[in-house]
Formats: C-alpha cells, sequence, structure tokens
C-alpha cells in the first residue's frame, strides 16, 4: 500500500517537529495507541490496538527514525506482530515546510505492507482504514500541536 498527501498544521515549523518527536503528544493521537516508550533517540517500542474490517489486532512494535534533518524533515518506519492477525511494516518520509509564520505544511509518503489474515481482507477494507486512521491522526495532532484537546474521535 502506498499513500501520500499533505495537511497544514496551525502551527511554526519547530512546534511541529517537536510534537512528530515527543512520545506524549504521539501517543495521545496515534489511533490505538496504548503506549509508545522512547528506547533510544531514534527508536521508541508502540502498542497499537486496530480493528480493520472483522479483525481486532493489538500489534507490539518498534519504531525508529533516520535521515534526521532537523526541523527539516525525518523518515519514520516501524513493524509490528500482531499474531494470529498478521504483521505491518512500513515507512513514511515526512516533510516540513513553513507556510507564513504561523503555520506549516506537513508533506508524507507512506509505503507500508501487511501480512496474515489481515492481508485476507483485501487492498479496497485496508486502503480505506489506512486513509481513515491517517486522517484522525492528523486531525488529532494538529489539536495537540496548536494546545487544543486531542480526545480522540
Amino acid at each position: 500500500m502506498d499513500m501520500s498527501g499533505s495537511e497544514r498544521i496551525e502551527a511554526p515549523v519547530e512546534q511541529v517537529w517537536e510534537g512528530l518527536n515527543n512520545p506524549d503528544v504521539l501517543r495521545r493521537v496515534i489511533p490505538g495507541c496504548e503506549s509508545l516508550e522512547k528506547v533510544a533517540d531514534d527508536e521508541m517500542t508502540a502498542r497499537v490496538v486496530l480493528k480493520i474490517g472483522p479483525i481486532k489486532a493489538k500489534f507490539d512494535g518498534t519504531v525508529r527514525l533516520s535521515n534526521l534533518d532537523p526541523p527539516n524533515s525525518y523518515t519514520i518506519s516501524g513493524e509490528g506482530k500482531g499474531g494470529v492477525a498478521g504483521f505491518a511494516k512500513g515507512s513514511a518520509d515526512v516533510s516540513l515546510v513553513p507556510d507564513g509564520a504561523e503555520a506549516t505544511i506537513l508533506t508524507y509518503t507512506v509505503k507500508a505492507e501487511v501480512g496474515g489474515k489481515i492481508a485476507q481482507l483485501g487492498s479496497r477494507l485496508i486502503d480505506s482504514t489506512a486513509k481513515k486512521l491517517a486522517a484522525q491522526f492528523f486531525a488529532q495532532f494538529g489539536a495537540a500541536v496548536c494546545g487544543e484537546d486531542a480526545t480522540p474521535v
């Protein structure tokens, strides 16, 4: 699965960069995130529970940051195992560009792969779920970075 897009966030680049690298912010805004712990400057462990169609799975995995160019861009990659439900792995190239003094355009390109029972659901369901989760993430992330309540929708 490949997905790309951009989002306008009403905060300066430095503030958006801090949010993208803050485990507390990310834990609150990643849909289904139960835990996210920083284990090194460029690595975190995570537990996420997701429902994709009829399958609900708990994924335990790692997240790594690479190609760091603060506060302009990085690559975030990860993989998680969901037991009998299968696995998910992927990466996203993220870049931040100022849009005036008080806003940022965040652009992303995602490449992901799933296997196991989840893969049997079909690409249409997986793609639509991924787009829905991305929309939830960006709505909540934008609110959190701007200091608003990031309660899941």
